[in-house]
């Protein structure tokens, strides 16, 4: 703290010997460096995301009478001959959808009959209802008359995978993404310290050092914790620092509380990654959770305090907490689900039963933009589930529908519909006061913007939350609120790029929902303000202030972390220990005269060196052996940490 308090002393010290003169060119000078730094950061991270190889996991194989093998590269897997199966089996005996094999944290796989016509056998037994049955490795399982050999990953191949895949990092490294954010974060504090009263001062820069000490102290967890990715905690501190500057030019008073607020988004980040880690704690938790959403909503409505037509907040000990945000989490568990639910018609019914409830709990609070961002989520997870257009056009129509009865029921919601595309006619009624303010704002912030704390524009009434990108645009340029806009794009982009690798289609429908959700919470709020979209009231993901959001959107993150499975990338996806090399693996590769092979070692040296050799573990780095396997020499002080943290319940 005596360091701290000397830093701050020499910065009011020098910024005290400026004259007026030199805080304009100051803050001039750093109007154009901080559109540079956000662009920096964000390319930086994008291209870490997109460049990297997305390399299938192999956790099993199926062995055809013909000696063909088929591989499965997910948990779960379908098996038919569709050729949208995970594993196609072209025979006119098998069903389209035929059988499912799917494996749990504990490496134990189960089949399934889903769809068949002929049934699905197990070593001679024939499974019986939707009850999934054991099966091990060496066991056969016949479809359609053609009995196919299981053979399952253990330890021994999982471990091989791990070494021949490449790591994140290749081409950027996090440490000097995360130093060109806290360049970022040291100049946006700089201006704000300029800019602000001298009262607002010391709690300017307090908050600031404390954002960048979070930052770093994120990044060394994520190294203690073994693992190399930090694309996705940067974004999220990159517009938190957006978010904390909105926070110090509207309301500099509450600027402590919104660092708190960051602190539990942190904790909420990590938390839910530790929930998500091990598949089958969700599923054994998922249903109380999902019950979890109308009650909070059913409470908002009850409980809760109208403020321009709506009923969202909860007073609960002098502070605001908005239960919808949460709910979104809860309605992504109550939707996501596990492959072998997929295909049973009951559960997607008891989701979109469970929606419809939420939608008219949503209804009652008359929160229209919740109600239309729940409805996307609804869609995405709908469609993922069944693939049935015929389901997907029914709810549109069934919404567009309710979406007329909301208007004639509801005035203020009608009213803002009547002047939607007309701000300028109603420039001084409340059709359209916010939004003629917020796009004159907005031009006038120009490209570089007038500086953090220097606008005007945070008088105007929700000018830090609803209206938020007008605040940005004014402030920090209309080049710093775009990048923030693709910020939120390359979530939804990295989790589709991702998610078709990810170990169950849980993580997939709801990292796809999420993202969904994020990217059209993000659209409401930019074109609402810029009078594109009718003014819903929702908030920017990270920027926009309050606390419940903010919170939201970090737990938000770790369902995206949940389904990147690209090597030693995310936390929350376990990684294989390291086998006693007794022996080799289960799984047949190939070697260079393509002839099935299995080795067999008791040596280390000696297996990885002839690994190498015949492709069971490719270089695919180019490196050495010894950096495939360890990593840079660098790096080397993480690698060898202790990971029993996750351990004790892996």
């Amino acid at each position: 703290m005596d360091v701290i308090r000397q830093v701050i002393y020499r910065i009011n010290e020098l910024v005290a010997g400026l004259d007026g003169d030199m805080s304009t060119y100051a803050t001039m000078i750093i109007r154009f460096i901080l559109p540079a730094l956000a662009l920096i950061i964000v390319i930086r991270c994008s291209h870490s995301l997109f460049r990297e190889k997305s390399e299938s996991e192999l956790w099993g194989q199926l062995k055809l009478p013909n000696g063909t093998i088929l591989d499965m590269f997910s948990w779960e897997n379908v098996i038919g001959r569709a050729k949208a199966s995970d594993v196609f089996a072209d025979y006119p005996t098998i069903s389209r959808n035929h059988a499912a094999l799917i494996r749990d944290d504990k490496a134990s796989w189960k089949a399934y009959d889903i769809e068949s016509k002929t049934g699905v056998i197990v070593n001679g037994k024939k499974i019986e209802g939707d009850i999934g049955v054991p099966i091990n490795s060496g066991d056969t399982i016949e479809l359609g008359g053609i009995p196919l050999k299981f053979i399952a990953a253990d330890n021994t191949d999982e471990y091989e995978q791990a070494v021949s895949r490449t790591r994140p990092g290749r081409y950027y490294k996090q440490r000097v993404t995360i130093a060109y954010l806290t360049l970022f974060q040291m100049f946006l504090g700089l201006q704000l310290y300029i800019a602000l009263d001298y009262e607002f001062s010391s709690a300017v820069l307090y908050s600031f050092i404390a954002l960048i000490v979070l930052t770093w102290a994120c990044y060394i967890i994520t190294r203690c914790l073994k693992r190399v990715a930090f694309e996705i905690e940067t974004i999220g501190f990159f517009l938190s620092s957006i978010g904390l500057a909105v926070t110090a030019s509207s309301v500099p008073s509450d600027l402590s509380t919104q660092i708190i607020f960051i602190i539990l988004g942190i904790i909420a980040f990590f938390a839910m990654g530790w929930f998500l880690r091990d598949l089958d704690r969700v599923k054994k938790f998922r249903r109380i959770i999902a019950y979890v959403g109308p009650v909070l909503l059913l409470a908002t409505l009850v409980f809760g305090t109208r403020l321009h037509g709506a009923t969202r907040w909860i007073h609960i000990g002098g502070m605001s907490v908005q239960p919808s945000e949460f709910v979104k989490i809860a309605l992504v568990f109550a939707g996501a689900a596990t492959l072998e639910r997929l295909f049973k018609r009951r559960n997607l019914f008891s989701f979109i039963a469970l929606m419809g409830i939420c939608l008219a709990l949503l209804a009652g609070m008359r929160d229209f933009g919740s109600a239309m961002i729940f409805f996307v989520a609804y869609i995405v997870i709908a469609f993922l589930r069944s693939g049935d257009f015929t389901t997907i056009f029914l709810s549109v129509a069934g919404a567009g529908f309710a979406g007329l009865v909301a208007l004639s029921a509801m005035p203020h919601i009608a009213g803002r519909f009547a002047s939607w595309g007309r701000a300028w006619e109603y420039v001084d009624t409340a059709g359209g006061f916010q939004q003629t303010r917020a796009m004159t704002a907005a031009a006038s912030g120009g490209l570089f913007g007038v500086g953090a704390g220097n606008g005007w524009f945070h008088n105007i009434f929700a000018a830090d939350s609803d209206l938020v990108f007008a605040m940005m645009s004014e402030e920090l340029g209309l080049i710093v609120a775009l990048i923030a806009v693709c910020a939120i794009l390359v979530y939804a982009v990295y989790t589709v790029r991702y998610a078709t690798e990810a170990r169950s289609s849980f993580y997939v429908i709801a990292a796809c929902a999420l993202s969904a959700m994020m990217v059209f919470q993000m659209m409401l709020n930019v074109l609402g303000t810029m009078d594109i979209l009718p003014l819903t009231g929702v908030t920017f993901p990270f920027v926009s202030r309050g606390g419940t959001s903010l919170v939201a959107s970090w737990g938000m993150l770790a369902f995206f972390k949940a389904a990147d499975t690209r090597q030693n990338a995310s936390f929350v996806v376990k990684a294989p220990k390291r086998p006693k090399f007794s022996g080799g693996g289960a799984i047949i590769y190939k070697d260079e005269y393509d002839e099935p092979y299995v080795g067999e070692y008791d040596d280390q040296d000696q297996y990885l060196e002839d690994s190498h050799k015949t492709g069971r573990v490719s270089n695919q780095s180019g490196k050495s052996k010894q950096e495939s396997e360890w990593g840079d020499p660098e790096e080397r002080f993480w690698e060898n940490l202790d990971d029993s943290f996750w351990d004790k319940d892996d």
